[in-house]
């Protein structure tokens, strides 16, 4: 079985996420994608993340009935702060049963020497999606990366928790039980 790792914050996950993942999971030769919920990403602040399990469940939530997607929280599991090379060989180990490719925007592709042991990480099918005004840069080039064209929105988690900062709707940028689900809680608030 050949699986797609999306990493991500997705903090909150949104409409975007959700139609990048099921546009690779449906347009692509993987058989799965795993939104994998990262609690820390070295690049970014820690500060501004909700709590790992609620992001968690919004991304079960924004799954819903589709048996193609599915969560996965293996890095909560791990030293933190989170390396893919890190995740890439206790995924391997845990299932030497599936193959592991992974799906990233070209912004990080652009930017992968930064990465720990990128190299490592090249050995990997990666599948790329296109960022609005982002060159892919050298890597984009690399034989193991394939660049697809799958639909994009110029939707950010910063632009809607600054929505929800701002007390202004959310609804339609986030799956609809997402923005239930945000609605009643106190999360981004």
């Amino acid at each position: 079985m050949n699986i797609g790792l999306f990493f991500g914050s997705f903090n909150p996950v949104h409409v975007g996420h959700m139609i990048i993942a099921n546009y690779i999971a449906t347009h692509t030769e993987l058989d799965k994608v795993w939104m994998v919920v990262s609690p820390h990403n070295p690049l970014k602040q820690k500060a501004t993340l909700a709590k790992d399990h609620d992001r968690l469940h919004l991304v079960h939530l924004a799954i819903g009935e589709n048996t193609l997607i599915q969560p996965s929280d293996v890095e909560f599991y791990l030293p933190k702060p989170s390396y893919t090379i890190d995740t890439l060989t206790h995924l391997k180990e845990k299932h030497p049963d599936k193959t592991f490719s992974l799906i990233m925007g070209g912004d990080n592709i652009a930017t992968i020497n930064k990465w720990k042991n990128f190299e490592k990480i090249l050995e990997h099918k990666i599948y790329v999606y296109k960022r609005p005004n982002v060159a892919v840069g050298e890597y984009g080039n690399h034989p193991n990366v394939i660049i697809v064209d799958a639909p994009l929105l110029d939707l950010s988690a910063t632009y809607i928790r600054d929505c929800l900062a701002q007390k202004k709707s959310i609804q339609y940028l986030v799956p609809d039980k997402v923005f239930e689900y945000i609605q009643h809680s106190n999360m981004y608030r």
